[in-house]
């Protein structure tokens, strides 16, 4: 599986200071390693587009891959048989990687049972939320599965509160959303997309449409950090990352669509 992922994401500050935002994205979901891929497309070395082991599964600049997303399922008893493990992310852009949040997912029957979101933050920061169902049965898109914030993600946003997250992926399209709720403050973050596969063709438009792949995410973010910023935003300094490089979120009894 290699699927372009032309998609946009949308981003809305709630609470008593709102701003929003949306623009469009490029990201690919990939079976590990690399196989049969475009030629605009590598796995492990240098290419217009390409993904790394050490850019994913594990801390940051140091991963293990799809190796590593095994061994996070293994030690929580997900029935690995018969389940393939795939990782939606942007691709690194000639020399340039970043991944505000990248998706490792196990399917089993092409349904998700089972996902990593690994969240790296501009301060150098990752953390790894695991969200499943008790049972691994398939995660809807009405599902509601909760973790706590544990690392500084925004300058402009407390390490406190929880993060909601409902996860879509059929075979046609990725649609997931992400509440980030403190009190009456919060954010919401989208990513949303039709799956197409990935070809030269397509991702040679995606080098032309956007330019630049994640330095132009990173720039966009700096962007929307000094609108906050005019706008009066709490600033907050960095602060130290969590011990734990991984922790379990868990479903609520809740639903949203």
């Amino acid at each position: 599986m290699i699927d372009h992922i032309a998609g946009h994401t949308f981003h809305a500050r709630r609470g008593h200071l709102k701003h929003a935002f949306r623009y469009g994205v490029d990201f690919v979901l990939v079976d590990l390693p690399l196989e049969n891929a475009p030629r605009l497309l590598s796995g492990n070395r240098f290419n217009l587009w390409h993904l790394s082991d050490r850019h994913h599964g594990g801390p940051r600049g140091d991963g293990r891959g799809v190796a590593w997303f095994r061994e996070i399922l293994a030690a929580r008893g997900f029935p690995l048989d018969d389940a393939r493990l795939v990782l939606l992310t942007q691709p690194s852009f000639l020399w340039f990687d970043f991944n505000p949040v990248s998706f490792w997912i196990a399917l089993r029957d092409g349904a998700p049972c089972a996902f990593v979101a690994e969240v790296n933050s501009t301060f150098g920061q990752r953390h790894c939320y695991v969200c499943a169902h008790d049972d691994f049965r398939p995660i809807e898109r009405t599902d509601r599965l909760t973790a706590r914030k544990l690392m500084h993600v925004s300058p402009f946003q407390e390490v406190a509160g929880s993060y909601h997250f409902n996860f879509g992926l059929t075979e046609t399209k990725v649609d997931i959303r992400i509440a980030y709720e403190n009190g009456g403050e919060g954010v919401i973050a989208t990513l949303s997309g039709e799956r197409r596969p990935a070809t030269n063709a397509t991702l040679a438009r995606a080098a032309i449409r956007r330019p630049l792949g994640a330095a132009r995410v990173l720039a966009l973010i700096h962007w929307q950090a000094l609108v906050l910023y005019l706008k009066r935003a709490p600033f907050l300094k960095r602060q130290a990352p969590p011990e734990a490089l991984v922790s379990d979120g868990h479903p609520t009894a809740e639903v949203r669509s």
